[in-house]
This record gives structure tokens, sequence and C-alpha cells, in this order.
């Protein structure tokens, strides 16, 4: 009897990228366009309405994100490339230079996303195409995932504020704060997906129930957060950034104790390991793709703990805020939020995690080294 080999199977339903991608890349660069001018205009929204705090700080979170961004983006093109292809990394180097790194990763993967949806090359070339295609995606992903977490996070929070602090906060800010929070955790269930898509072995979160379980866990828990530290900012300007700085010191620590090696460049791997802690403080990842059932739910222990001294805390700082219907609306979601999304989280690792489908292989041991090349950067990239 023959024994079928379904590693050729796999690995095509690995590197397949559908129309449906390639229109959703379409989608992603007019949702990057949109951005840009979204952010833009509301800060110029801010210096009309003489918040000009407000309206710096808007701009320092585009620029610092946009920066890093164009950092990590230049690095891999650089890793790609090599020292063969000179000339065409000095241009790429120009783009980066002019912010327009992002730009250019769009127009790649669109390019190989069409030749990939469209060739009608010889199999192997045509194989070869789609794995460019599935590797843009997951760079662009990946680079989403850290301008999410480095300004459209906080700039959520900067409205929110606005909103409990101020009240001086129009219909299209309000529907920017629920678009903010949505896109949040779209990002990062779309990141999730393209990382496990780029992976040899890896099954892909199954479109439906899971992945809607796992976007209402980010969502949720993201939400419940967002509004405990929207809180604690308008409660008390030095504890909110005194807990910012501690969370953000130990997600840092913890990037460091884990050794990450996600860049070749030592000082690129620096950033990266503040760029990670920064985004700890408001999500779980898995820095090193380990076990991390233990990690998440202290993790998630302590955030239940902060949150319920938050809401501990309004009630000595601002008294007169707690008595509000507001408040008492906010309260309440900030609670239920926290506890249905950890519900979520508990349900996907136990129902519908990729990996209870079947046993997945051991990337990362394979005796020939060959997969190990195949992945590259992705098998340290930070796992949902």
């Amino acid at each position: 009897m023959k024994i079928k080999n379904d590693k050729p199977e796999k690995e095509h339903q690995r590197m397949s990228f559908t129309r449906w991608n390639f229109i959703m890349t379409i989608l992603g660069i007019l949702t990057f366009l949109f951005d840009i001018g979204a952010d833009l205009w509301i800060a110029a929204k801010y210096f009309q309405q003489g918040l000009h705090l407000f309206g710096l700080l808007t701009i320092f979170f585009i620029i610092i994100s946009t920066i890093i961004v164009q950092v990590f983006s230049y690095t891999w093109f650089k890793d790609d490339c090599g020292d063969e292809d000179t000339w065409r990394l000095r241009w790429v180097l120009v783009a980066h230079v002019f912010l327009s790194g992002t730009i250019l990763r769009y127009w790649y993967a669109v390019k190989y996303g069409y030749q990939a949806t469209s060739s009608e090359h010889k199999r192997e070339e045509c194989k070869e195409t789609k794995k460019k295609a599935v590797d843009a995606m997951t760079d662009l992903s990946m680079l989403r995932l850290f301008k999410t977490y480095l300004e459209s996070t906080p700039q959520l929070i900067l409205q929110l504020y606005i909103l409990l602090e101020h009240g001086q906060i129009s219909y299209i800010q309000y529907a920017s704060i629920m678009v903010s929070v949505s896109s949040i955790s779209w990002s990062t269930v779309d990141y999730q997906m393209c990382l496990r898509k780029s992976l040899p072995g890896k099954r892909t979160i199954i479109v439906g129930i899971p992945a809607l379980t796992y976007i209402l866990y980010k969502l949720l828990t993201l939400t419940s957060w967002t509004l405990s530290i929207v809180f604690l900012l308008v409660c008390n300007l030095y504890v909110f950034a005194a807990l910012l700085f501690v969370l953000g010191g130990a997600g840092m620590l913890w990037a460091w104790r884990q050794q990450t090696d996600f860049c070749k460049n030592v000082r690129v791997e620096i950033l990266y390991r503040f760029v990670a802690g920064l985004i700890l403080i408001f999500t779980f990842f898995n820095l090193k793709g380990q076990r991390t059932k233990i990690p998440i739910s202290v993790y998630y222990f302590v955030r239940v703990l902060i949150t319920t001294g938050i809401l501990i805390l309004c009630f000595y700082y601002k008294p007169q805020l707690t008595q509000t219907l507001f408040f008492a609306t906010l309260s309440i979601t900030v609670v239920a939020s926290l506890g249905l999304g950890i519900i979520s989280l508990i349900l996907y690792y136990k129902c519908f995690h990729p990996t209870l489908c079947a046993k997945e292989p051991d990337t990362r041991d394979e005796s020939d080294g060959s997969t190990s090349e195949q992945m590259g950067r992705f098998e340290d990239f930070l796992v949902p």
C-alpha cells in the first residue's frame, strides 16, 4: 500500500495566495492612505479647537511610529537583498528616508500578488511568486501591527481622555474611536493569520467561529484595558505615567529575558525589544513562539488586579466622576468586556486554536536546517 505524502499539499496550502488576498492587499493600501488623512485631519481639528498639546501629541505619535516602521522595513529589505544588489538597496534607502517605505512595500505586495493570481508561468515559477506574495503580505502585517500599537492605540487613549475630561469631541471623532478599536483588533487578527500562513507546518486560523472568538478576545480585552487606563489618566497623570513606565519596563525585561533574536543588527534588535515591551502594555504576545499557558495566565491575572485597582482609585481621586451615569456605564463596560474577553480567550485556546485540529510539527528543529532557512525572519516574529 502506497503511503500518501501530504507535505507538498500542506506546502501548497501554506503558500496559496488567492484573489481574495489580492483584494485585501488593495484594500490595505486604501486603508493606509485613509488613516494618514484621518490622522492629519484630527490633528488639524485639535489645533482649530485650541487643543494644541493634543494636536502636537497626535503628530508626535504619527512621526515616531512612522520612523520606527521605516527602520524595521529598511532592515528587512537589507537582509533580503544582502550585499549583492547595492543599487536597488540605495533606492530603497532613499524611499525610507522620505518615509515612503510602507508604500514601497505595498507596491511589491500588489506586484507579486497580481502575478500570483494571474500567473500562467510554470508551476515552480508560480510557486515562487506565491511565496513572494505571502512573504510580502506577512511583512506588511507585522509593520501594520507595530504602527497600530505605537500610533493608533495611543491616539485612541488620547481621544477617550478628551471625551471624558473635556467633552470636546465631534461626531466624526466618535466614529474614529469606534473605527480605531475595530482596526486595532482586526490588525492583530490579520497579523495572526498572515504569520501562520507564512510558516511551514502551521495551520491558519479557521474563518468563522474560531476567527470570531479570537477577534472577540482581542477586541474585548483591549476595550476594557483602554478604558481602564483612560480612567487612570483622568484621575491622576503621575500614577498613569508610573503605571505605563512599570508595565513597559516589565515588558522590555521580559523580551530581554527571552533573548529574542528578531534582527541581525544588534541596535535594531534593541529597538525591537523596546517596541515589544510597549506592545505588551496593551495586549499579550508570545515573543519566542514557546508555550504560553503560564505567561498568558499571569499576564491577564495581573490585568484583572490592575483594572480592579484603577476602578477603586477612581472613587478616591474623582468621587464626582463616579457619581455620574456615564462613569457607571463605562465601569460596567470595563468589567464586562474584561470578563467576556478572558472567556473568549479560554474558548479559543481550548476549542478553536489551529493546533487542536492536528499536531503541528516543530519547524525549528529540522535536522537539515532547510525549513529554518525557508522561514527566515518569520519564525522570530511576535506570535499571537
